[in-house]
């Protein structure tokens, strides 16, 4: 129990110190690729610490809601990471369906979020949480899909992330067939999706008929908007983790007695190969009409599902 308890201290350690690395990397690879000099890759560290430096402007108007959906929406985040193990040969903690407790943390901080948004009575924040909760409720039903998938294809059928992590790394070469790879296409669809980048929202624009996420915390300053914005990261990293886990497998087999510093170094590789697609597809691609979004959705929905049909009649 000891062991398990500083591997989750190390993991949740090193997911707080990558998650912002994440968005500089990809702000730095559009930059790159437009040619523009673009804003240091450690940028959103410096906008972090400097944030949890400033004092809060907060609305006569606001309840309690509204000062204490930051931490919950960052808790909530933190919390479904330890069930989401970052480096599997060193994490021995989860139980059967904790994929399905995840998913419900996430929710919950997206509850309190659109809650938040709605709390202070602006404009914006009702638009940005009623686009939150249209976008949210067509994509979840792919994600559980794809959970459901990758449960069904563990040898004991459970939707635990160990079960699922172990079958991906003992298949080797067969992660490349047909119902992985729908399931790849359908979850980097909800990565997208979730973490409100295009071509579903612009992270980087303010204007007032595109905004999603950055409509709901337009209220929010100091160390409330920190906590908005380091909890979104982390949820960004989170879903690039599962994927990178599942869907690229590679380092999943070395053995515990080669260090913690390898396998996270890894790990490290994997989510940038997702980031570097990330990016791609955001500078190769423009942000949809609002209601263009379920399309997207729906062709999420239709992967998962044809993925789910495939592992269902044909096996892994």
């Amino acid at each position: 129990m000891p062991g398990t308890f500083l591997n989750i201290m190390l993991q949740l350690i090193v997911v707080l110190i990558a998650a912002p690395l994440v968005n500089g990397i990809i702000r730095k690879i559009k930059s790159t690729i437009q040619h523009r000099k673009g804003l240091p890759v450690l940028q959103m560290y410096f906008d972090l610490f400097k944030l949890f430096r400033k004092d809060m402007v907060i609305s006569e108007n606001a309840s309690w809601i509204f000062t204490a959906s930051p931490y919950i929406f960052f808790v909530s985040v933190l919390t479904a990471f330890i069930f989401v193990p970052v480096v599997p040969q060193f994490f021995s903690f989860g139980f059967t369906g904790d994929a399905i407790l995840v998913v419900y943390l996430l929710a919950l901080g997206r509850f309190f979020l659109t809650l938040a948004a709605l709390d202070t009575g602006s404009t914006f924040g009702g638009m940005g949480s009623s686009r939150e909760l249209m976008i949210s409720s067509l994509i979840e039903p792919s994600l559980i899909i794809i959970i459901f998938t990758l449960g069904l294809s563990s040898e004991a059928v459970s939707t635990s992330f160990q079960s699922i992590y172990s079958v991906a790394g003992s298949l080797g070469t067969g992660i490349l067939s047909p119902v992985y790879l729908l399931l790849f296409a359908a979850i980097f669809i909800v990565i997208i999706a979730e973490t409100s980048r295009i071509p579903v929202d612009d992270p980087a624009t303010h204007l007032e008929l595109t905004m999603v996420h950055e409509a709901m915390i337009l209220e929010y300053s100091g160390r409330y908007l920190a906590l908005m914005e380091y909890g979104a990261s982390l949820k960004q990293l989170l879903l690039i983790t599962i994927a990178a886990n599942v869907f690229l497998p590679f380092g999943g087999n070395l053995v515990p007695e080669l260090g913690f510093l390898i396998p996270v170094l890894i790990y490290l590789a994997k989510v940038l190969i997702i980031t570097v697609m990330i990016a791609l597809i955001e500078i190769n691609t423009v942000k949809l009409r609002l209601f263009s979004v379920p399309n997207l959705a729906a062709i999420a929905f239709i992967l998962a599902l044809i993925g789910f049909m495939s592992g269902y009649l044909f096996g892994r």
